[in-house]
């Protein structure tokens, strides 16, 4: 087991990646914080492969554990859906002591922390992602949100759970498009932070793809001490951290656009990782080495690259409801070379639309 801390002071938390922690849980939560109650959130189908072990583990500490399901898929992430919770924690007598505990990945660790946030002004929840996409990025930094027909995570809270879980077996019985989706995130850390890991993908991507245990070890790792080291320097995303939305300005407008139904999220961020390379080398920032790279190690993964027929007008105008953009001024992350971005406050809708 590896273990990573994320130094926040009063809000710091260890990241604990390795095989079987999920029947540890309770182990492992026992020794940061002793609840009044628990609470597992999650979808049907998780609840069916994990939900028994894990409701075991935190009741062999004594606990009362209950378990609420929420709807499969990004539409569960809404404000009628935390009501919900909201109404369900009333009903279980649920106190500033009980804890969340968001077994799922993006979707469910969103919305428990979300609901965490809120309830009675903020209450302890815990993450044990099950996806790759949230190992590697939902569930570390303390972002919790719900989306707004006009935008994604519009409505949210910067909220730090006590303890991530990340168990590698949960990613085995991930559906393929899951975990590729997910290693477009781990694409991303590569461009934005580390030329090393990024030809790591390029060279073993094919063992990646099979799931080889050193490989994701490795990735995983690498991944979540680069994002601890941006939430470290900027929690409350005042600027450093939104380097960490490489390719998130377009994928979360294609996201929007397509009713969150077509593209996956990691699948929506490749096709923007490749656009805002383009964007990168139309402006003169990057040689036209970095998109093919980019654009070749995405297929290879078996991720979308090529921009959906999407009206123009309506990307720039959901461009606009992007959470980096002030002062009527779209940002944008775009790459110089791999490993080294830079955010750019100020480009024309007319250079945006050139590469879309």
């Amino acid at each position: 087991m590896q273990r990573l801390s994320i130094d926040l002071g009063e809000r710091s938390y260890e990241i604990l990646i390795g095989s079987g922690l999920r029947k540890r849980a309770g182990e492992f939560l026992k020794a940061v914080f002793n609840p009044s109650r628990v609470v597992i959130i999650t979808h049907p189908s998780i609840n069916s492969l994990y939900g028994k072990e894990v409701v075991a583990n935190f009741k062999d500490q004594g606990w009362t554990t209950d378990v609420i399901e929420v709807p499969e898929g990004e539409s569960s992430k809404n404000l009628g859906q935390a009501e919900k919770l909201y109404d369900r924690l009333l009903e279980l007598n649920c106190d500033r002591k009980s804890v969340l505990v968001a077994l799922g990945g993006g979707v469910i660790g969103d919305l428990v922390g979300f609901v965490a946030a809120t309830y009675q002004r903020g209450i302890p929840f815990i993450q044990m992602p099950t996806t790759l996409l949230s190992q590697v990025d939902s569930s570390v930094g303390g972002k919790t949100a719900v989306n707004h027909p006009k935008g994604k995570n519009m409505i949210g809270a910067f909220y730090q759970p006590r303890l991530v879980l990340a168990d590698l077996e949960t990613l085995r019985t991930l559906p393929s498009n899951e975990y590729r989706a997910g290693l477009a995130e781990i694409v991303k850390y590569g461009v934005i932070s580390d030329a090393k890991l990024f030809e790591f993908l390029e060279t073993q991507y094919k063992e990646i793809l099979n799931l080889d245990q050193q490989c994701l070890s490795y990735i995983i790792e690498t991944s979540c001490a680069i994002k601890a080291e941006v939430v470290e320097k900027d929690e409350w995303e005042s600027h450093y951290r939104m380097i960490l939305n490489f390719g998130h300005t377009l994928g979360h407008a294609i996201e929007s656009l397509t009713n969150y139904s077509r593209f996956i999220h990691g699948e929506a961020v490749a096709i923007g990782m490749v656009r805002a390379a383009a964007l990168s080398q139309s402006m003169g920032k990057c040689s036209e080495d970095v998109p093919r790279r980019l654009e070749a190690l995405l297929k290879n993964l078996g991720l979308p690259v090529e921009m959906p027929e999407l009206d123009s007008s309506a990307v720039i105008e959901s461009l606009y409801h992007d959470k980096k953009t002030m002062d009527h001024k779209i940002k944008f992350i775009l790459v110089k070379e791999i490993g080294s971005i830079e955010i750019v406050d100020q480009i024309s809708e007319a250079e945006i639309i050139k590469v879309l």
